[in-house]
């Protein structure tokens, strides 16, 4: 197999203070990769941004301007990490490559492991996905988690590994595949582990971020997750079926227990109290059914407009 060209995909959102030292030491990790004649001499970086307020985009534009291997697209707002990922890996299947790393602009993850993904493509993999070795840098609370993410993705059948993220190698095999799914919520984890491709995984540990902070909060996470398990798992709707038929087999014999008890115990009376936990708790069981179901109708209602994953605003090629 011949040396490939490689493209780095790098996602930005209000990073105006670590892109350019970010570009600087993936650079590093290029040329590093060109002496060693595993890559070829114009391989690339496409940053993403998706829709900063500060001056990311400047910044990638002045460097584009003095290296043309800095290439880039501007969102005309913000669409989210997944969204930008995915636009980057289409982009960089239209002006080609080989293969495609993508990479967090904080470089947290370790940047000078894509040298063992090169390896392992080399080897005829696919797709090659980056473990994490711990979460020493997660604070408790986004430790459990990601934790419980992870085996909740796994109970539901999306067979994704523990501590895997979106530091990975896709081969243009697999690029050519992605474009085939025209989901507006495709869910990278999971495809890359749905799909079949022949797969490798690289450990790397996890730095602490150079400067600004981590713009994954609550809300973004649990919008990821609420994504992943509606687009690769049907089995919380049939959960909610069966969690349906045991709550009415229950009612069923409350029911009976009830009436057996007004016919044998003249003095039986019901307790207002037990009336009203009951009523809490079945309909806290409705509710969240209901809220279940909502989800996947929410995804259907999106799916069926057929709009556009993202709006370009600006392109550097």
């Amino acid at each position: 197999m011949d040396k490939p060209l490689l493209a780095i995909v790098i996602p930005c959102f209000n990073e105006e203070l670590c892109i350019k030292e970010t570009v600087d030491r993936l650079f590093l990790v290029l040329s590093d990769l060109i002496n060693k004649n595993k890559i070829k001499s114009d391989s690339y970086l496409y940053l993403v941004d998706d829709g900063s307020k500060d001056n990311t985009w400047e910044i990638i534009d002045n460097l584009h301007k003095n290296n043309p291997l800095v290439k880039g697209l501007k969102f005309v707002k913000n669409y989210g990490n997944q969204k930008a990922i995915i636009a980057g890996l289409e982009a960089v299947k239209n002006i080609g490559c080989d293969c495609a790393v993508t990479i967090d602009a904080d470089l947290q993850q370790d940047e000078w492991s894509i040298e063992k993904f090169i390896d392992k493509y080399m080897k005829g993999y696919d797709v090659v996905s980056g473990i994490r070795n711990n979460r020493k840098t997660d604070s408790f609370f986004k430790k459990f988690t990601a934790l419980a993410f992870y085996k909740v993705m796994n109970l539901l059948g999306a067979n994704i590994p523990v501590n895997h993220s979106d530091f990975r190698l896709v081969s243009k095999h697999a690029l050519d595949i992605m474009s085939q799914f025209s989901e507006r919520h495709l869910f990278l984890r999971g495809f890359f582990n749905d799909v079949g491709f022949k797969t490798a995984y690289i450990n790397f540990d996890v730095k602490p971020r150079m400067k600004g902070k981590s713009k994954f909060n609550f809300a973004s996470l649990t919008i990821l997750a609420l994504n992943g398990i509606t687009s690769y798992s049907v089995v919380p709707l049939r959960l909610v079926s069966i969690l349906g038929f045991s709550m009415t087999i229950i009612g069923i014999i409350l029911g009976s227990i009830a009436v057996c008890s007004k016919i044998f115990f003249a003095n039986f009376q019901h307790e207002w109290a037990i009336d009203f936990i009951m009523n809490c708790v079945f309909g806290g069981i409705e509710l969240f059914c209901l809220g279940t179901i909502a989800e996947y109708i929410g995804q259907i209602f999106l799916e069926v407009k057929g709009r556009p994953r993202y709006i370009k605003d600006t392109e550097l090629k």
